[in-house]
């Protein structure tokens, strides 16, 4: 028997790994999807299927045109519907704006909102159809507060935020919640980068003194898509107190 399913993009490491797996663990089933490297894509999906649900990994660029419509049409043919979409897919890039490229520019607007377009614009005729689904965007503070040296991360990450907030009015008509996590420093890949100093200086401005953990992100976004169905068009900061 298939349990229902949820879509994670950018799940191969970080807070999409942690998601697809907090999923799995309740008993959905999981369609992964990841940009690149397939090895831990397929670490991802052992994971998952050792919790006795089934999996579909999808090695594809959200961002890139053509690529959401293929792993719905793929879904499809198996005869799946996506009940709750998280759109976790991003990148980032630290840098002045006035040094940023045409090319980095592009390519971190490409992923990190029209990829959410892309699998939105997928995913919402069968909800509708269905008068049911969730959609979560995965987001971050900067979308807020913006961040210095993050300009065109910050920026997209705004945008998702004001995509959310309208999509929500959209579809609520047709019973589909649309929410989205202002993520704060969580420790993964994407902080890396910080030196031994660096972390310490962030972790003394968070209030409770120290980074997020991505099983807390995976933890909120259960809840948000498996709780209050008045509940649509939030940015839920998870900062920290940051």
């Amino acid at each position: 028997m298939n349990h229902s399913l949820v879509l994670v993009t950018g799940a191969s490491r970080g807070i999409g790994r942690a998601i697809a797996l907090r999923f799995a663990e309740n008993g959905w089933d999981v369609a992964i999807v990841a940009r690149q490297n397939q090895d831990k894509l397929e670490e991802v999906r052992a994971l998952i299927e050792s919790h006795h649900v089934l999996c579909y990994p999808f090695l594809e660029d959200v961002g890139e045109r053509g690529a959401a419509a293929r792993i719905f049409d793929a879904l499809g043919e198996q005869g799946r519907n996506v009940e709750v979409l998280v759109n976790n897919a991003g990148i980032s890039h630290i840098g002045l704006l006035q040094d940023t490229t045409w090319e980095e520019w592009q390519q971190i607007l490409q992923t990190n909102l029209t990829g959410c377009y892309a699998m939105c614009k997928e995913a919402i005729p069968a909800m509708i159809w269905n008068h049911s689904g969730r959609i979560l965007n995965i987001s971050s503070v900067w979308g807020l507060c913006g961040a210095s040296c993050e300009v065109a991360y910050s920026a997209t990450k705004g945008g998702l935020h004001a995509l959310t907030k309208a999509l929500a009015k959209e579809l609520a008509p047709s019973n589909i919640q649309v929410n989205a996590i202002a993520c704060g420093a969580i420790d993964t890949e994407m902080n890396a980068w910080l030196s031994e100093e660096e972390r310490k200086s962030l972790e003394e401005e968070i209030p409770v003194g120290r980074l997020g953990r991505p099983e807390e992100v995976a933890q909120l976004a259960l809840q948000l898509v498996t709780g209050n169905e008045y509940l649509t068009g939030q940015i839920v900061a998870l900062d920290g107190g940051w």
